[in-house]
């Protein structure tokens, strides 16, 4: 068994030192400490360059993140397997580790049944700002390349209080919210082509109901959508507080939508939002109060026993919601972008979001492979047929591929889309 960094004798000399310097700019502090000093010990003992030792932790977090077998029982195994010497059982020896890794991730993730242990709950202080910022622009998403339906975005807040494990406002705003204090100047100033039909949406930057109507925000919001009848307004939640807009009144043009998954995703990748239930009890709601309700399967996660969980969230929605009442309905996988990858890992916690084969879409993008997009699509949509040929379905940020083989067609442009969709909607 190799030695600790502790017990390492003096003559490993200047790569000691050198060790120590590649160890800050890895993943190993965030290691739990027995971890650490095992992986310092086999770095000494292989002499691991900086990139091998960044693996190597990678690994481990991924490990330890995932609740999977620990780092030093799964490499004690790969030592016994490997019979080689010298740099040819160094290298060995890490492509088994990574080749573990793979296997892990290419196989069904399965959650334990009590639940993963759910993250300190971040205390994200709301505060009105008066900023220089842009409050309006294109969802940053927008692509030639995939079938875009050409949103817009508002950020009428920065920030958000849930600890979804996935989520880019983590990685983007810190502990406090900023609320645009001037938001109603803002919007006023905004100049749209009375010609032209939009969808814009405040749920890029923020859940758009969790702070109810602080700084009167909301208010304003709905107010620019009265202004703006060529304008579908959309806010996204995964929150159940909706008490601003069961008793405002709300114009024609307003779409309320949540995203959804399945009760063991929320359970375990979603903390701190609303539950299944309470999500669907308050869309209820709403479209009890004479709004149009949408609904948002994004991101779709593969785990063992996601096709019970998905079609028995299809089968609650076909019960309880007609077409009339439900504009849209929008699928989308898991797509990260690099620096959320790294701070997933840099987080650390109990998350299986990135226990998955990942691979790079048309932009880099990390993603799940076509095989497993199109299984989860092509499911979702089976269940939820009855609402075919009333609700407006559609792919957020797939190629046209994707499209044809889960929906049977695939618009040209997205300027054909963005028509389509909007002259169904407004």
């Amino acid at each position: 068994m190799p030695k600790t960094a502790a017990e390492s004798p003096a003559g490993a000399g200047g790569y000691a030192g050198k060790l120590q310097s590649f160890a800050g700019r890895t993943l190993l502090p965030r290691l739990q400490a027995s971890t650490r000093d095992f992986i310092l010990g086999l770095a000494l003992t292989y002499r691991f360059t900086y990139q091998e030792l960044r693996q190597t932790a990678q690994a481990a977090r991924d490990l330890e993140m995932w609740r999977e077998r620990p780092f030093e029982p799964l490499w004690a195994d790969l030592e016994s397997a490997t019979p080689s010497y010298g740099r040819e059982r160094k290298k060995a020896l890490l492509r088994g580790l990574q080749e573990r890794l793979r296997n892990l991730s290419r196989g069904p993730k399965t959650y334990p049944e009590s639940g993963l242990d759910p993250p300190t709950r971040r205390r994200v202080s709301l505060e009105e700002r008066q900023t220089d910022k842009e409050v309006f622009g294109l969802c940053p998403a927008y692509s030639e390349q995939t079938v875009c339906c050409g949103l817009y975005t508002i950020d009428a807040v920065r920030g958000c209080p849930f600890g979804c494990s996935y989520c880019t406002i983590q990685t983007f705003y810190g502990e406090t919210a900023e609320l645009e204090a001037d938001l109603s100047t803002k919007l006023a100033a905004i100049e749209l082509d009375p010609d032209r039909r939009y969808h814009i949406g405040t749920g890029q930057s923020s859940d758009s109901l969790v702070w109810g109507n602080r700084g009167d925000h909301l208010e304003a919001l709905l107010g620019f959508a009265a202004d703006h009848p060529n304008v579908l307004l959309e806010l996204k939640t995964k929150s159940d507080n909706i008490r601003y807009l069961t008793e405002a009144r709300v114009p024609e043009n307003v779409v309320c939508s949540w995203s959804l998954s399945t009760d063991t995703l929320i359970r375990n990748e979603e903390h701190y939002t609303a539950s299944l239930q309470r999500r669907l009890d308050a869309a209820r709601s709403v479209a009890d109060s004479g709004i149009r309700v949408a609904f948002h399967f994004h991101p779709m996660v593969h785990y063992l026993g996601w096709r019970t969980g998905y079609s028995e969230v299809s089968r609650q929605l076909v019960d309880r919601f007609s077409i009339r009442e439900v504009a849209f309905l929008s699928m989308g996988s898991v797509t990260l972008i690099k620096p959320v990858v790294q701070e997933i890992r840099r987080r650390g916690g109990d998350t299986k979001i990135l226990q998955m084969e990942l691979v790079p879409d048309v932009h880099g993008k990390l993603t799940y492979p076509d095989a497993i997009k199109l299984e989860l699509f092509q499911h979702l949509y089976r269940g939820l047929e009855p609402w075919h040929g009333g609700v407006f379905f559609y792919l957020c940020m797939e190629p046209p591929h994707i499209w044809e083989r889960t929906f049977g067609h695939a618009y040209a442009t997205n300027e054909a889309f963005e028509e389509d969709f909007l002259g169904a909607l407004l």
